[in-house]
């Protein structure tokens, strides 16, 4: 994939859906050159067929903007936050092309754009635009570090995608990697990037981060990094192995979110059960664990506000609660539950295999989304999460079992409210980017 040039990005905004709702705004042609009249559409398909005003029994519908500043589409019904605990819909407003297209009774619905507009909207989604600055900087350049490696590496067939599975008899060890999506390039969801549409875009700070990073990327060893990030690492960060393959990335090791500093009073590493134990139950003094109410109000959407624990947590299930999670999302009736044990931790804390153990049944899983799912009718905040059961009245069964935990997110890279309290306090982004990405160089590529 030529990267020389700005690339143009296909973005899934629905599918699978039967029928999908929109409104244009401006003037719109079709791939004939044909207008499309402002207002209010219905779309829906049909044994393989489109259905729309004007294009029926097409297969596929493109509607393009006749001048990107001002001609604007808005979708209704978006998902956004799928699968997790902030799951919900969204009317939404999107600049660029505009493709529908039908397969069998489903419907997939495109955004097209160039990739520099489509980071102005991510990093409005992905935090807010009422971000500081030089946060909006640093994340432009790690979400467009992110993309073009994952396009690169599609481009060239290399690319790990789906779940990834491992393990012997008694283990369920897998990870997730980029899902592999037929028709478009990412999709809209946290899964990917959050591509929220322009609304999100509120402030001129957003234009301004991407328009002065424009084609800057970081770059390790001749190669642009997989950059990742997570909304808080709990106080150190991850590395790439216990969040996905079993490979080491050098610019995603672990560190402690306070530069130029170790956390002298813990012992380390948090990969030895005790250290983690002590670190977990605590609060050691991290960027991502000092944000103030104030700053948490600008740096996160309002449904992010809803998650205000996130540096240190606590879930209480009941031993009935607890078997009815893990037979639902597992798939696996364990009885009643003895107990949840750490088997392996990453360099953060979090759990990469964890032992349950149960009257019928014992399964060791991981890794850490997988543990985060099957503990929770959603997703646990993360993976870095210390056990306390309470033992029932004359029975080897625990009645109660506490989780508590740290962080919120698989913790790799760059932690999100660690980086904006840290421009906050005069950081560059230059300088945020060399503390949660080791020896990665910024470069501009394009």
């Amino acid at each position: 994939m030529n990267i020389d040039q700005e690339p143009t990005i296909r973005v899934g905004l629905i599918t699978g859906a039967r029928e999908v709702r929109f409104a244009l705004a401006g003037r719109f042609v079709g791939a004939e050159g044909e207008s499309t009249n402002e207002g209010e559409y219905t779309a829906c398909a049909e044994n393989g067929a489109l259905k729309l005003e004007r294009f029926t029994k097409s297969r596929e519908v493109s509607l393009f903007p006749s001048d990107f500043d001002s001609s604007r589409f808005t979708v209704h019904g978006v998902k956004i936050g799928i699968d997790f605990h902030w799951e919900r819909e969204e009317s939404q407003q999107f600049q660029g092309k505009l493709k529908l297209a039908a397969d069998g009774d489903s419907l997939t619905l495109i955004n097209e754009l160039p990739l520099e507009s489509y980071l102005v909207s991510v990093i409005s989604s992905e935090m807010s635009a009422s971000c500081p600055a030089e946060l909006l900087r640093a994340h432009a350049v790690v979400s467009r570090s992110w993309l073009l490696a994952q396009l690169r590496r599609a481009a060239s067939g290399s690319t790990q995608t789906g779940a990834q599975s491992q393990g012997t008899e008694g283990e369920l060890i897998r990870w997730y990697g980029r899902e592999n999506h037929p028709g478009f390039d990412v999709c809209a969801d946290d899964h990917c990037q959050r591509y929220q549409g322009i609304s999100k875009a509120f402030s001129q700070a957003a234009f301004d981060a991407v328009r002065d990073t424009r084609g800057k990327v970081l770059v390790y060893d001749d190669e642009i990094c997989d950059a990742r990030y997570s909304k808080s690492c709990g106080g150190m960060t991850e590395v790439y192995r216990a969040a996905w393959e079993d490979k080491d990335v050098p610019y995603l090791s672990s560190v402690y979110d306070v530069p130029g500093s170790e956390p002298s009073e813990y012992r380390m590493p948090l990969s030895t059960e005790a250290n983690a134990e002590a670190w977990i139950t605590s609060s050691p003094p991290a960027y991502c664990g000092v944000v103030t109410p104030e700053l948490l109000a600008r740096i996160v959407p309002a449904f992010d506000q809803e998650t205000p624990d996130f540096y240190r947590w606590r879930v209480e299930l009941s031993q009935e609660e607890l078997r009815e999670i893990l037979r639902s999302r597992l798939e696996v009736d364990f009885g009643r539950i003895r107990g949840l044990k750490s088997l392996e931790r990453g360099e953060s804390g979090r759990i990469i295999r964890l032992r349950i153990i149960g009257e019928k049944r014992t399964l060791v899983i991981g890794k850490e989304l997988e543990i985060r799912r099957a503990l929770s009718r959603s997703h646990l905040y993360s993976s870095a999460f210390v056990v306390r059961a309470a033992q029932g009245h004359l029975s080897d069964y625990p009645a109660r079992f506490t989780l508590i935990g740290a962080g919120w997110g698989h913790g790799v890279g760059l932690c999100q409210i660690g980086a904006a309290v840290m421009a906050d306090r005069g950081h560059s982004h230059e300088e945020i980017l060399s503390h949660y990405f080791k020896g990665a160089e910024l470069l501009e590529r394009y």
